[in-house]
């Protein structure tokens, strides 16, 4: 039988995406990494279900609870009841796992040290019970984590990009391989399904180093650079991009929770087809947790949890508050790019002030600056 005469095993990916999740094993730990808009989230969705097949448990974790919610509505479309897959956090799991007085760090995550200590000492010797982990976003995660999990679990498969890197407890690749010990299998999807061409090329700009992505085929409209005169203006301009589109779904990526609010305001007095939506990870549940992410409209996030996502239309309206920021700070230029490319089509770049944040210099061959 040629390979054009065998049906695909997942034939909603890429041929790309198809290859690197076919070749892995269904044993053993694989750190798998891609750029933005190859479609790991979608590749930890479909490994987890893979890795259900087998009979052990399965989870897919992240340490987004948004991003959680996301893989969970992938995995809708894709498990079965004989093999079910649970998205989790990673918080959540450890709590599941360890109990609820797991021990904590002085900064509030977890004391990974004595967890392991734990983990040894409660450790199913068997080994029945323990899971397949699949981990997306893994760059955000410790390598403490990972040496908690390569007791704790039956396999692990990471998916991560380390030029995403947002948490303060986040991990290099080379940093997970280590961890997960010397036999991790390394792969790589290459690709961008998401963004444009424009869009990519401004992405690039802000690029902390590491291979350089493929451009994308897909072409579009340039970036834009857009200075507000004031809130109302912000606003204005937030609600004719909403309503110039048939079933618009805006990203509005903000750098403070203030600043979210407010514009949450004067955006349900705004009179939008469709309510906006605002996501705060200090909402315990209720209306700023559970979002509906497929549903048209505006959603307000902090740049914390936007890692994962994506729109038609991404606005990041406050550029000016990183003016004292140090334009070529790796923190800095990674904050920009994962923003950037949550972006399918359309971006701007907006800032109030006087000046041009000087981040935002040098960009007039790549974005229309207005």
């Amino acid at each position: 039988m040629t390979t054009a005469d065998r049906t695909p095993l997942h034939p909603d990916l890429a041929p790309a995406q198809r290859d690197c999740l076919e070749a892995l094993p269904l044993s053993g730990n694989h750190v798998v990494s891609g750029p933005p808009g190859s479609g790991k989230s979608l590749l930890a969705a479909h490994r987890a279900v893979h890795l259900a097949l087998t009979g052990r448990p399965t989870l897919l974790l992240s340490r987004s609870r948004l991003l959680r919610r996301l893989l969970g509505d992938t995995l809708g479309g894709l498990s079965t009841p004989e093999a079910p897959v649970e998205a989790a956090t990673v918080h959540a799991w450890i709590l599941r796992r360890f109990g609820g007085d797991a021990p904590r760090s002085e900064d509030g995550w977890f004391d990974w040290p004595a967890l392991i200590e734990r983990a040894g000492i409660t450790l199913d010797e068997s080994g029945r019970m323990a899971p397949h982990l699949v981990i997306d976003e893994g760059q955000d995660l410790a390598p403490g984590f990972y040496r908690l999990a390569r007791i704790a679990a039956a396999s692990i498969t990471v998916f991560a990009d380390e030029c995403q890197r947002l948490t303060d407890t986040n991990s290099t690749l080379a940093e997970i391989t280590r961890a997960l010990g010397r036999s991790t299998g390394r792969s790589d999807v290459g690709g961008n399904h998401r963004n444009t061409r424009e869009i990519a090329s401004l992405a690039e700009h802000f690029s902390v180093g590491g291979p350089r992505p493929g451009m994308p085929v897909r072409r579009g409209e340039p970036p834009r650079v857009r200075r507000y005169s004031g809130d109302r203006h912000l606003t204005d301009d937030i609600v004719a991009l909403a309503k110039a589109r048939t079933r618009p779904r805006v990203g509005v990526i903000v750098n403070s929770s203030h600043t979210a609010a407010a514009l949450m305001r004067r955006l349900e007095r705004a009179g939008l087809a469709h309510p906006p939506q605002l996501y705060s990870s200090m909402a315990a549940s209720g209306r700023y947790r559970d979002l509906d992410l497929e549903r048209p409209g505006v959603v307000l996030l902090h740049r914390a949890s936007a890692k994962g996502l994506d729109f038609d239309t991404v606005v990041i309206p406050d550029t000016e508050t990183d003016s004292a920021t140090d334009p070529t700070s790796a923190a800095l230029r990674m904050a920009y790019y994962v923003m950037i490319t949550r972006a399918r089509r359309h971006l701007v770049l907006g800032w109030q002030g006087n000046r041009l944040p000087a981040h935002l210099t040098g960009l007039s061959d790549r974005a229309v600056i207005e």
